[in-house]
């Protein structure tokens, strides 16, 4: 019998030794495998928040005019939208749960909220799911 082209990947979480990973910097900001917990999640979520907000009263308080500040936070936006969503993605494998969740918070009123609770506020689930082993 030849294999079905449609059916979806499987992966054999079963085989890994169980051990939660350490996932570095680099690969929370920029990669979207993996899966990390809810402190993981808030601590590098409101460090981006807080450099910016940083970073942005810096150059107003040295009188840096408006249009260089916008300028700036153009050329900044695009990287920590990745980052953002790279953040997201791990914290949804966390759920057991796609990364595509990440389009909930587009639902108007209910979808920011839904993101926020399960994102923010509920557990991860236990041991090796799908998305492969928890964060250590």
């Amino acid at each position: 019998m030849t294999q079905n082209i449609y059916e979806t990947p499987n992966s054999d979480v079963s085989s890994d030794s169980g051990e939660a990973v350490s996932l570095t910097p680099k690969e929370i900001l920029l990669s979207f495998k993996g899966r990390i917990r809810r402190a993981t999640y808030w601590k590098y979520l409101l460090s981006m928040f807080v450099a910016i907000f940083v970073l942005m009263f810096l150059l107003a308080t040295l009188g840096i005019n408006e249009d260089a500040i916008a300028g700036v936070f153009v050329i900044l936006y695009i990287p920590l939208i990745w980052a953002s969503l790279a953040i997201q993605a791990k914290r949804w494998h966390d759920r057991d749960k796609s990364a595509w969740f990440i389009l909930i918070s587009l639902i108007p009123v209910i979808g920011p909220i839904w993101a926020f609770v399960e994102n923010g506020c509920l557990a991860g689930t236990d041991g090796a799911n799908r998305f492969g082993p928890p964060e250590a």
